[in-house]
């Protein structure tokens, strides 16, 4: 949005204010701004007249010109083909810095020439403002232009501009009201309304309104007849070209300019073009509508048309059609100026075009505001365009008009902020945004006006204290408040550490993925959560598993040849079930290659993963209440190299390989729903001390049937040996032709050890023997001596 300040000043004082410190404070509001220039970049300029006017023989189309600025006659050479004695022009002086360079003395043929006569052009202003005539030529001053002030002012280009990038919320501030009331909130002024003043003629207008879409909420229509189509008053094409808006004709620039004045957009129609009919509806699918920049538009039932009873006659919101536009030979006009419902507009200019009409519809517009710009619109068709304004209006409205209260305490407010604010403090500040406020004891009742749409809520009304009161004014303090850290968090800190010690490294990746990945990785049934304007295809639906991210991670990697990865998240998998988000915080980790720098052959595998869960699983607190269960796993995992995680009988989380379909290589994943497992708690973690005197180690070999699972046998293993036995681990895992092809070996290390003294062989060789009598009789297993 461009603010003008010639055309703001017509509303609130701006004169005792610098303009780049104005737009400082308004960027401490919150309201950030691009960019600061003037409508007009050029210096060292003064009206002419010419007094001599004579062509080269030398040339074809150089002139030598007596030019007089007042104070002295000047010798200028000028090739423009309008250039004649008597002309009143824009003279650049020897020095002036134009957006196209810095104009210097010269000779040009042998003549001197002291500076250059110069087009609208010249002065940095867009060819799509300019007439061709000031395209082609010089421009030509009117005949009263006094000689030797400057052009700028008198042409009323000296104009600041601001463009601003306002927030999606704050609808008010695309107007210059509304930035008029946002910015006495800096400088304490008033704002001074527009003059909706002006005569009426008795008479009804011949049309009658029919709604037919609860998408309509609000339509206006008034009718003004015997209008003049002319050139617009130069203060009007000025703001409308600060405001980047091009001057047609003085009605439709008077729409344009409401718009920009009130933030209501309106439309006008050729009333002896329109019939006796509007009709507001819903459009039909494969309706179409040639709209004003003269291309057919194809539409759909989201769109929302104004029919004259038969067909569209304009795109609601958006644009009007061509069959009722205003041209030279317009004699009647009818006013349209209406609301509708933006979620509407918004798909329709997505789909179609957006228009400066469009960008204020889908943010929603203030009721009282539409019947504002349309008496707008009348007074100023009455006196720019010489129209009698019938006194008759068509209404149809079904919006409150009223302002909200909204009742508030000072307590309240300090709450929310950690401020220390009194009474005066809060008073001023809802003072400053022109709101109506009532003040007892320490409550407030504030009134709020229709303009500001976004406020409707307590905590609104806080915001708006805190931005205009300030923070540079909040004096440092420690907060006044408890806090406690989340346990969700704590838990989330506790596990990364884990996961970094363990030589992984944390990633974070998109939420959003692709629609055929969302159910890769998973069993659960569960529906979509799709973005409703996703930027890329890639970017469609919330994912649920974090393993297709981790993947994208792994297949950007290995594009670059990078082959050794050891990865983590912890982030939050997502799943629409009985109409309802879930939200779900899970672990996910991968691994592929070398895990053992300098090492050419410690590659992951299963039990190197296998051993990172159960290392997680114990240091947070589940040490021998879970196992590890093959079943019916997604189709995207190894079915023999792949197993689920039950903690305490229920099912957290799944680890393994990724089908050789999905990657070629090995890669190994793992994911973990912390919600499932976290609701399984754990005890306090109590601390045994080391025992002091020597154990025994011994170690055992079986051979075992295939189906034979290795945590079965430690069972039966731990069961035997009874409390002596301190710890079981696998050394050796063989399958070969040394034993039959339906066996499989596992050779186990013991380790026997007492608090209470030096254990002989006395004591633990009864423990060895009940230990391979256990697994020979429960598993039928062969003792294996070499």
């Amino acid at each position: 949005m461009r603010l003008s300040k010639k055309f703001i000043s017509d509303y609130t004082n701006l004169d005792n204010i610098d303009f780049h410190e104005y737009a400082d404070s308004m960027l401490k509001l919150g309201n950030e701004y691009d960019s600061i220039f003037p409508l007009v970049n050029a210096n060292n300029l003064v009206i002419g007249e010419v007094v001599s006017c004579e062509g080269l023989k030398e040339s074809d189309h150089l002139h030598v010109c007596k030019v007089n600025i007042g104070n002295e006659v000047l010798n200028i050479v000028c090739g423009a083909p309008n250039v004649r004695t008597g002309l009143k022009v824009i003279v650049a002086l020897d020095g002036a810095v134009l957006p196209g360079g810095t104009i210097k003395k010269t000779t040009i043929m042998g003549y001197e020439s002291n500076g250059m006569l110069c087009s609208i052009a010249e002065l940095g202003i867009d060819h799509k403002f300019l007439s061709e005539k000031d395209v082609n030529g010089i421009h030509e001053l009117d005949p009263d232009a006094p000689v030797g002030e400057d052009p700028i002012k008198y042409l009323e280009l000296d104009d600041e501009i601001i463009d601003f990038e306002l927030t999606a919320n704050r609808a008010d501030l695309l107007s210059m009201l509304g930035l008029a009331y946002e910015s006495c909130a800096i400088t304490r002024e008033k704002v001074k309304l527009p003059d909706l003043s002006y005569g009426k003629v008795e008479g009804k207008i011949p049309l009658t309104l029919k709604v037919d879409t609860p998408n309509c909420y609000t339509f206006l229509i008034r009718r003004v007849n015997n209008i003049e189509i002319k050139e617009s008053p130069l203060f009007m094409k000025n703001r409308l070209m600060a405001c980047n808006i091009r001057s047609i004709n003085n009605v439709v620039d008077i729409s344009n300019y409401v718009m920009l004045e009130t933030g209501q957009p309106l439309h006008f129609y050729d009333a002896d073009k329109l019939g006796d009919l509007i009709s507001v509806r819903d459009a039909k699918n494969g309706e179409t509508l040639v709209t004003l920049d003269n291309q057919e538009r194809l539409l759909s039932s989201e769109d929302i048309v104004i029919t004259n009873g038969k067909d569209p006659i304009g795109l609601a919101g958006v644009m009007g059609g061509l069959d009722t536009e205003i041209d030279e030979n317009t004699k009647n006009v009818v006013i349209e100026c209406a609301i509708f419902n933006p979620a509407n507009i918004r798909k329709t200019s997505k789909k179609l075009i957006r228009s400066e009409a469009s960008i204020r519809y889908e943010k929603g517009l203030d009721v009282n505001r539409c019947y504002m710009a349309i008496e707008r619109s009348a007074q100023l068709l009455e006196k720019y365009a010489g129209g009698s304004v019938i006194d008759d209006m068509i209404e149809y409205n079904t919006l409150d008009r009223n302002e909200k209260v909204i009742d508030i305490t000072l307590d309240k407010i300090n709450s929310v902020l950690g401020y220390n604010l009194n009474v005066d403090d809060v008073k001023d500040v809802f003072e400053r945004l022109n709101f109506e406020v009532e003040v007892k004891d320490n409550n407030f009742k504030v009134t709020v006006p229709t303009r500001r749409t976004d406020i409707s809520i307590k905590e609104d009304l806080i915001e708006e204290v805190s931005r205009v009161y300030g923070v540079d004014n909040i004096s440092s303090t420690l907060p006044v408040f408890e806090s406690t850290p989340s346990i969700h968090n704590n838990r989330d800190r506790i596990i990364k550490n884990k996961m970094v010690s363990l030589g992984l490294n944390e990633v974070i990746t998109y939420s959003l993925i692709k629609v055929d990945d969302v159910f890769k990785f998973t069993n659960d049934e569960f529906g979509l959560i799709k973005v409703l304007d996703p930027l890329t295809e890639d970017r469609v639906v919330l994912r649920h598993s974090l393993i297709t991210s981790l993947l994208d991670v792994y297949n950007y990697n290995k594009a670059r040849n990078i082959k050794d990865l050891s990865i983590f998240e912890i982030g939050r998998g997502f799943s629409s079930i009985n109409a309802e988000y879930v939200e779900e915080n899970k672990l996910a980790c991968l691994l592929t290659g070398n895990y053992m720098e300098g090492l050419d052959k410690e590659y992951y595998d299963f039990y190197t993963v296998k051993g990172i869960v159960e290392e997680l699983l114990d240091y947070l607190g589940y040490k021998n209440r879970y196992s590890f269960e093959f079943g019916e796993l997604p189709e995207e995992m190894h079915p023999t190299k792949s197993v689920y995680i039950n903690v305490s009988g229920k099912i957290v989380g799944m680890f393994g390989c990724v089908h050789p379909k999905i990657c070629k290589d090995e890669v190994y994943v793992v994911e973990i729903n912390l919600d499932t497992l976290f609701e399984n708690k754990t005890g306090k973690i109590k601390y045994k001390e080391f025992s002091k005197f020597p154990g025994i180690s011994k170690d055992v070999a079986f051979i075992l049937p295939l189906d034979v699972t290795n945590e079965s046998v430690i069972a039966s293993i731990k069961q035997g040996g009874g409390k002596l036995l301190n710890k079981v681990e696998v050394f050796d895992y063989y399958e070969g032709d040394k034993i039959d092809k339906d066996k499989k070996s596992i050779a186990y290390n013991l380790y026997f050890e007492s608090n209470e003294r030096t254990l002989s062989d006395e004591d633990v060789n009864p423990l060895f023997d009940k230990i391979i009598e256990n697994v020979v009789k429960k598993h039928n297993a062969i003792l294996r001596d070499k």
